[in-house]
């Protein structure tokens, strides 16, 4: 059946820029809050006394399984209630336990206060790639949804930099507790501007036939016929292996690097690494998309052939990572593998969106974020501390690190065949979401 929707004025070209670069911050923040632990963690374990593994699931699993689980029934309030609303409530959630984060005197009181910045942290990504597609038209989405992804990059980068204007005199003591208190209390004002600045967008506006109505399908209709959608579980599957390569590498980069060349200034690495995922790591993303929205204007199967060979191309790079023999050949590597790295980004989150009926994009969102983050955000970072252990019985810390971290990126070849899959079964998958969402 088809239901009218009340007529609103289109957004301006100038309120949607502003509005996505509002919504790029938020998703910033969202990063800085991951990031910081996997920056400061050489000093946050030396300060609990966490071994590896407690490492890896604080960064990974204890995070992650909160984050995934929560976003689905977060998911479908979004796709029910005042999504900007919703948005500015998950902000001052997350923000409110990374300030708490600082307060922890163990294991437990630490993983709790990650657990709670993973539930905030659910009611980020969903509302807010609804809100991007009911502003872009889906040939515009990759490109929006690029701009948005670029919170990832910028987050990382703005992390390494935070953390480096915040240390003391000494950079080899780090009062990490001060850290995340300031951040916290950040997020929760931009909390507040969200909520006043940002006006809830008319739902399925993009795509509205000429009569102006949009098809509704049933909820209980909409889900199992997006979970049926081929494409949309190979971007998936692609998108999280890539991550749990992605999320191992820069949790436990900082480590390495320290076992790499201990002597070296900490806050010059820290602030060469924010320029490189300021720069190299912005630009696959931003370049990816844009990439992907040029070349599938004739040919939509570029949402998988390119990200397929970014990451393919990514894999040796992030092996050589591990085996170079010194920082600066590292750290130029890095660059590169970040260049590759970002341009699966906007790509798969477009594919989220543009293949999911109208009604229900918030839980495609939502389920699309449960698979990449339990395998990727959940598995990536914990199996890599756990890999460091089972090292450390043969090897001394830096070839155990090394050592796991290099199987760990072998994991991109996985990625590849997914993505390689998407190029296969998106054009079938892509003209049926076209009939089912403007019929």
């Amino acid at each position: 059946m088809s239901d009218s929707i009340k007529t609103m004025n289109p957004p301006s070209k100038g309120y949607r820029t502003f509005v996505i670069i509002l919504l790029t911050l938020v998703y910033g923040f969202n990063f800085i809050d991951r990031q910081i632990v996997g920056i400061l963690a050489p000093f946050i374990q030396a300060d609990l006394g966490l071994s590896n593994t407690q490492l890896g699931l604080l960064i990974g699993f204890v995070f992650a399984a909160f984050y995934t689980i929560m976003g689905i029934p977060i998911a479908f309030l979004a796709d029910r209630v005042n999504r900007v609303g919703l948005l500015s409530v998950a902000l001052a959630v997350w923000s409110g336990f990374t300030a708490l984060t600082g307060f922890a005197q163990n294991f437990w009181q630490i993983g709790l206060a990650r657990m709670g910045v993973g539930i905030g942290e659910a009611g980020g990504s969903p509302p807010s790639h609804a809100i991007i597609s009911d502003m872009y038209p889906k040939e515009e989405r990759a490109g929006a949804l690029g701009l948005y992804s670029l919170g990832i990059p910028l987050g990382i980068m703005s992390a390494y930099f935070i953390t480096a204007a915040l240390l003391g005199a000494d950079p080899s003591t780090v009062d990490w507790r001060r850290i995340f208190i300031i951040l916290g209390v950040s997020g929760i004002l931009l909390a507040v501007i969200v909520r006043i600045l940002v006006k809830e967008p008319e739902r399925g506006a993009m795509e509205k036939n000429k009569t102006g109505t949009i098809k509704k399908i049933p909820f209980s209709e909409a889900v199992p016929a997006l979970l049926k959608i081929k494409s949309w579980w190979f971007m998936a599957f692609g998108i999280a292996f890539a991550s749990f390569a992605a999320y191992a590498f820069s949790g436990f980069q900082t480590k390495f690097i320290r076992l790499l060349d201990p002597e070296f200034d900490f806050r010059k690495v820290i602030i060469i690494l924010g320029f490189i995922y300021g720069t190299f790591y912005v630009a696959g993303t931003y370049f990816g998309a844009k990439l992907v929205d040029w070349k599938a204007k004739t040919d939509v199967r570029a949402y998988g052939y390119i990200p397929g060979i970014a990451t393919l191309i990514a894999l040796p790079i992030g092996i050589a990572c591990f085996l170079a023999p010194n920082l600066y050949i590292h750290l130029a590597l890095t660059a590169i593998f970040q260049l590759c790295i970002g341009v699966y980004l906007g790509p798969s989150f477009a594919i989220a969106q543009t293949l999911a009926p109208v009604h229900v994009r918030a839980m495609s969102t939502a389920l699309f974020f449960f698979i990449l983050n339990m395998i990727a955000l959940g598995g990536g970072p914990t199996a890599a501390g756990i890999l460091i252990d089972v090292f450390k019985g043969s090897y001394n810390e830096l070839e155990a690190t090394r050592y796991a971290m290099i199987l760990i990126c072998g994991i991109l070849f996985v990625a590849f065949i997914f993505f390689m899959m998407v190029s296969k079964s998106l054009p079938k998958d892509w003209a049926i979401a076209e009939a089912r969402n403007e019929s």
